[in-house]
This record gives structure tokens, sequence and C-alpha cells, in this order.
């Protein structure tokens, strides 16, 4: 959207202004909220933009390594779309256009929905939408794989090409006050507990908002059976297309039937308020998806994503090639199939461990000062480095399913631990370069000031400028400028004398040595008593012919 379509909440949050758009596809046409969705992409244009390539100047890597590892942590925004980042974002927006088809706000079903909503608020039931004769053309889906796959990272970079929170005061000459929130994304609580998933909600509608749901439902001492229906209300009547629940997996932490309660409400959500809604989580929360939930996904015609590690194919190859342009390290290292393979080995696909493995053997090969990154330096990083994670890669190498199922989440990995280990190994060196540079380039200062006070002094003294640059720079490259301004200035001064009176003595000793010239020849002979004209016929200056004319020779 142009910056002339956007406008400021009271919580200073851009939204964008509501702009229709004519839609081809005729279920979508005259519905106020699917209109104002920005245009269905092509496949093209979805790589095109959720693909994010940082920053690189090649000059960055003459930088000093304290510098350089600062600059290698860019790495971690890269993101290169695969196939099935297509695919997701397609399921996204087939979801949100699906939701908004059962709410159209311009159809009295719509303001039916919302008053019996406030009603059944009251009344503390979350089934408060039943009997409307509005049929749910909302879905559920879900997003399952092990940690360290991007699900989150990739939700993130789609969810960016929709504008959050959109804004309708006119519609086709009908004037109306709506806010449409495209989406909302929350983590499930650490707890799996359904009251701190309400608060979230009210919160995070706050902060978009300005509004006090907070304050009003989730501050006080509400039970959660009235928490609920306020919730699913102000989905409804703010227009929200997509509810993401991530970290689903804490559910498995909720007490006695919490999560099943709390899978119950989000098919409730689904079925009678017509907001679709997405669960990502790692592969321990497949035991919570099942049972009510399952039903909801069964009717969405999305089909659940279950992604896996990635298989050392072309996919693999784009983004290692990709990610193997940021590289900080002195010399250019080539991406060999060594290298390739070493980086598959020891990550066995999970994208994640990959990217942090290239990560840390730059930092490891700039640390040592060997500035070069080979299959040999990956495969020990790993070793040193992986080693909470190294059983889940052993049970994923050989393949064992038994194993496999022991590790379903990866532990985190331990960057910062890492790095600061590396750094100290150079941190020295680089504190003692850095004092020495410091010296010199005090030294330096130190000898300019010196030598301009001296050439200002010589100046004072009628001395030419380029005399005083000159024997100044000639004395202090011989002996330094510890000896003092003043003692520069009086030896320069005295060598410029010394230069002008040697000066004067070469041209009298020319002269007299001179023996051509004729006031010596004069004077020689005006010592010895003869004329001039004897003097230079003596010396032959001068010739008589035998017809008595005087020629010079």
């Amino acid at each position: 959207m142009e910056e002339n379509n956007k406008m400021i909440l009271p919580t200073n949050i851009n939204v964008v202004s509501a702009e229709y758009k004519q839609q081809i596809i005729e279920d979508y046409i005259g519905n106020p909220l699917i209109e104002a969705l920005p245009p269905i992409l092509t496949k093209e244009e979805v790589i095109e933009n959720i693909a994010y390539y940082p920053n690189y100047y090649e000059k960055e890597r003459k930088l000093e390594p304290h510098l350089r590892v600062h600059i290698i942590q860019r790495i971690f925004q890269y993101f290169q779309p695969l196939a099935h980042h297509i695919d997701l974002e397609n399921r996204i927006s087939r979801m949100i256009r699906q939701g908004y088809m059962g709410r159209n706000p311009i159809k009295p079903q719509y303001t039916k929905m919302l008053h019996r909503g406030n009603e059944r608020i009251k009344e503390g039931n979350i089934n408060y939408m039943n009997n409307v004769n509005y049929p749910s053309t909302a879905a559920g889906f879900t997003l399952v794989g092990p940690s360290g796959m991007g699900k989150s990272t990739a939700v993130n970079r789609i969810l960016s090409t929709i504008p959050q929170v959109i804004v309708h005061s006119n519609y086709k000459g009908v004037d109306m006050n709506l806010v449409q929130i495209n989406y909302l994304k929350i983590d499930c609580p650490h707890d799996g507990s359904i009251k701190s998933l309400c608060v979230n909600f009210f919160i995070k509608i706050d902060n978009l908002l300005g509004t006090n749901y907070y304050q009003k439902f989730g501050k006080s001492r509400l039970s959660v059976s009235t928490m609920l229906p306020a919730m699913a209300q102000i989905a409804a009547s703010k227009n929200l297309g997509l509810l993401i629940i991530d970290e689903i997996q804490h559910l498995s932490s909720a007490k006695s039937q919490g999560s099943t309660r709390m899978m119950n409400f989000f098919v409730t959500m689904i079925n009678m308020v017509n907001v679709p809604i997405m669960l990502i989580g790692t592969n321990s929360c497949m035991p919570v998806l099942q049972g009510s939930f399952r039903e909801a996904r069964r009717g969405s015609g999305q089909g659940d994503m279950v992604w896996e590690r990635m298989k050392k194919d072309i996919s693999w190859d784009l983004l290692i090639e990709g990610l193997w342009e940021y590289q900080w390290t002195r010399k250019e290292c080539e991406l060999t199939e060594e290298i390739n393979e070493a980086l598959y080995d020891e990550s066995q696909g999970v994208m994640d461990i990959a990217v942090k493995l290239y990560f840390l053997a730059q930092i490891r090969a700039i640390a040592t000062g060997k500035e070069e990154i080979n299959a040999r330096l990956i495969r020990q990083v790993a070793k040193d480095s992986l080693q909470l994670v190294r059983p889940m890669i052993n049970a994923l190498r050989l393949g064992k399913k038994s194993e496999i199922a022991r590790y379903t989440d990866i532990a985190p990995i331990n960057i910062e631990g890492f790095i600061q280990g590396e750094l100290s190994k150079i941190s020295l060196n680089t504190k003692i370069k850095e004092i020495q540079k410091l010296k010199k380039e005090e030294k330096k200062l130190q000898s300019n000031n010196i030598k301009d006070e001296a050439i200002l002094k010589l100046l004072e003294l009628d001395v030419s400028v380029s005399d005083a640059k000159k024997y100044v720079e000639k004395i202090t490259t011989t002996q330094g400028v510890s000896i003092g301004t003043k003692e520069i200035v009086k030896l320069a001064f005295k060598m410029i004398l010394n230069k002008d009176i040697d000066k004067d003595k070469k041209t009298e000793v020319n002269i007299k040595v001179d023996k051509k010239d004729l006031r010596v020849i004069i004077q020689r002979g005006k010592e010895k008593g003869l004329k001039a004209y004897e003097a230079l016929k003596r010396e032959e200056v001068i010739k008589i012919h035998e017809n008595d004319i005087v020629k010079a020779v």
C-alpha cells in the first residue's frame, strides 16, 4: 500500500486504509474484507516477497577479527524460499479468504452474529454462535515438524506480506466503521494454561488497537468460562482473519483435561465464529492434536503440513549455495562437494543446525587466524559445539525410528557460549594490536606537532618554507623528535647558514679558477706590469695577421 493510505491508531501502530480490489474469483466478489486484502500472489511473487538476503560487502572481509565476529551474525537474517514455503503461503492465503467468506459485514447475518455474541458473553456460554444460520467456511490447519526447521520464521516472513490491520470507512458509497485484523500470532503459554492464553490474546489486541480488553477481561478475577466467550467475540467483532497459536506442544504440560478443553475451544472458534486457526508445534504435540481438532482439520480441505528434515537434493543445494555467499573470512573459500557433504552430515538436513554450523565455522576460522573454511573445520566445530544435539543427529543419521522418537525436539545450541570462547582466543591479540596502533598514532601525532612547531620557529627567523620543511625533516629523520623543538630549530638554522656560506665560497672559487675569464687574464697581467692588450696577446686571446688587422679569436 502507498504511504498516503496509511493511518495511525492510538497505539501509533501503522495500519492500512481499505483499498478495494476487483476480484476474479466469484466467491470473493462483494465482500469488503476479502476485497481489501492484497492480491493473490503467483509463485514468483511469493518468492520475491518472502525472500530475504541481508547486505554483504566484500570490503568487510578486510576488517579486524573482533569486528567481523559481529558482522557474521547477519547470516541469521538470511531466508531462502523453498517449495514448501510457497505451499505454506498458498494455504495461509486460502485460509484467510475462506474464513472471511462466512463473515460479510454488508449482510444482515453479520450484525445478528455480533449481537448474539454479546449476549452470550454475559451468559458465559462459549457456544454462543449456534442457531445463527450462518454456515462456517473457516478451517483448522496444523504445521508440525522438529525444532530448527524454520516453521515460525517462514510463517513470519509470509505474514509480513499482509497488512496486519485494515480500517474500513466507506465501501461503495456505504459508510462503515470497521477494523479488520488479518492475523494474530500468539505463543501457547509454557504451562498450557487456557487463562494465560486468553490473557496473551487480550494484550496482543490492546497493543494493536489501543483498546483495554486486558483491563476489562484479563486482569480481573473472571473465570475461564467468561474469558473464552469474550475472546471469541473480540475475534469476531474485530474481523480476525487468522489466529495462529505457536509452540502448541506446551499443551502437553497442561493440567488434567486442559489440553482437551483448549482444543475444543479452537474447534468452536472455527465452526461457530468462522475464525481459521493455525497451530504450530514440534513433533511432541502430535498426541495433543488428536481427537476433536482432527475433525476440524478434516473438513478444511487444506490438509496438515509435516515438515521433515531436508533431503540432500536440489533444495538443499539451493539453500547452501545462497548461504555460502555470506562469507567473511579473509581467504575466499570455494564451496566444494566435500564441504557440502560435511554440512549435511553434521546437521542431517536440519536447517537451523546447518546455518549455525556455517556460522560457528567462520567464527573458528577467524579466531584461529587461519581464515579458511574446510570440511575438517566444520566437523571439528560440530564435535565441539553440538554436543547436546549430537545424540539426535546420530539417531537421524542411523535412521532408527526407536531412537529418533526419543528426541522429538532439538536441544538449544549455545551460540553465545561458543562465541565468547572463541573471542577469548583473539581478544588479547586484538587488544595488543589496538594498543600498538594507538601508540603509533599518538607517536606520529606527537612527531608531527614537534615538526610543525620547529617549522614555525624557522619561519619567524625569515627562513623560507621549503628550506624549513627540508631541514626539519632531515634532522628528525636522523635524530628523531626526542631532542626537542629548540634543538631541532638550532640545528636546522645552523645547517641553513652553512649552506649559504658554502654557496658564496663556491661562487668565489669558480671566479678564480676560470682561466678564460677576460677579467682574470687582465688582472694577472696588471699584476705583472702588462697592459691589457699585451696580457690578452700573451694568452693568445688575440692575434696579429699579416695585414695588421686585429681579429678576436
